[in-house]
């Protein structure tokens, strides 16, 4: 037992004196929540937008005024015809142009109904569709504040309620995935990394005919990755809490257990790879191009599984990101307990001992 605890304890030394692998492992996970919270989102503030005022009227002047009031839009320019439209996309800077049509007030009033064209440049769909939908709503809330004392027969009203995520907070999505991604990373490359240097240097035999169990050997190399994934985990749910304002509704204990399965399920797996990979290169590559895109493609991080093509979907479920991308929402934001994702929580553990047995399978035959 002596001798399994000084294993641990060297391969502690080992980390802590890479200071490259120690700004893998502490660096990346800060840079990468920041960067996802702060500078990736699907929400709009401040977008330069073109008005095309053809009326020139007080009803008009009222709607522009109210659009630019809000913080989601800047009238950058005023323009007098159709033709400087493009001129201004192929500019870049203007994403949208607003057009009133002519006589809009007086169609207004005589004929209970004017026309506003929404021209927005769709090079990018989802700024596009959100600036249409977000102009459209103050529109509609301009039209409600002027009909409020006009009665209609038969009006129906449709009420939305955001429940979880009532500000629509895109960095609520965005905090589970990246957890996700960097303790996957940091687990399963830093592990298979590791365990591949022993074994480009010659050394890897060596400790399996020492005094310890092969056994040993594996979960000595592994358990202070462990350890390091488990702080990255409290780093990043600490950042996402105080910084985003992220809150976590469910257990704290069920959301600790859930990462650490998850975190083992990935050091399973790196152990995998660095029965694969020759050399540090080429494990750093697997671990990179056959983990990190598939999570990001193919766990829902980003992109809806159910929009994706049948066969996608079906790939989608043995990737052990997905199950846990579901487990982390359901506990930070819906607060659900071990009842709700009992199912998920089978399918790592399940992964997990697939990844053991075939890296064990895997090693004694390498080893022979």
């Amino acid at each position: 037992m002596k001798r399994f605890i000084g294993f641990i304890t060297k391969e502690f030394y080992h980390i802590f004196r890479d200071k490259r692998s120690l700004f893998i492992l502490f660096g990346m996970p800060i840079a990468q929540i920041l960067l996802f919270g702060f500078a990736i989102t699907n929400e709009i503030n401040n977008v330069d937008i073109a008005i095309l005022d053809k009326s020139k009227d007080a009803t008009t002047q009222e709607i522009i005024n109210k659009i630019a009031a809000s913080k989601y839009f800047s009238v950058k320019q005023l323009i007098e015809n159709e033709s400087a439209i493009e001129s201004i996309f192929k500019k870049g800077k203007v994403k949208a142009v607003l057009v009133f049509e002519n006589n809009f007030s007086k169609k207004l009033t005589k004929e209970n109904t004017a026309t506003i064209q929404i021209i927005t440049d769709a090079t990018d769909p989802n700024t596009a569709n959100t600036i249409s939908n977000y102009t459209s709503s103050i529109v509609q809330n301009y039209q409600q504040a002027i009909n409020k004392n006009i009665k209609i027969a038969y009006q129906i009203v449709p009420e939305t309620r955001m429940v979880y995520n009532p500000e629509l907070k895109s960095v609520f999505m965005f905090v589970p995935g990246v957890m996700t991604i960097i303790l996957m990373l940091v687990s399963a490359m830093m592990t298979s990394i590791s365990i591949t240097r022993e074994k480009e240097l010659g050394t890897m035999e060596i400790l399996l005919v020492s005094p310890l169990k092969p056994f040993q050997v594996i979960i000595g190399k592994v358990v202070p990755y462990i350890f390091l994934a488990v702080i990255n985990a409290i780093v990043i749910v600490l950042l996402s809490i105080f910084i985003f304002k992220m809150p976590v509704q469910g257990s704290l204990f069920l959301l600790a257990m859930e990462s650490i399965l998850f975190i083992i399920t990935s050091l399973s797996l790196g152990i995998l790879i660095s029965t694969i990979a020759a050399t540090q290169q080429t494990a750093m590559m697997i671990s990179l191009m056959g983990l990190m895109l598939p999570v990001i493609l193919l766990s829902g991080f980003i992109f809806p599984i159910a929009s994706m093509p049948a066969p996608l979907q079906v790939i989608s479920h043995i990737i052990p990101a997905k199950w846990f991308i579901i487990i982390i929402k359901g506990i930070m934001l819906k607060g659900v307990g071990i009842a709700f994702i009992w199912k998920e929580t089978l399918i790592l553990v399940a992964m997990t001992l697939f990844f053991m047995v075939l890296s064990v399978k895997k090693y004694k035959i390498r080893l022979e």
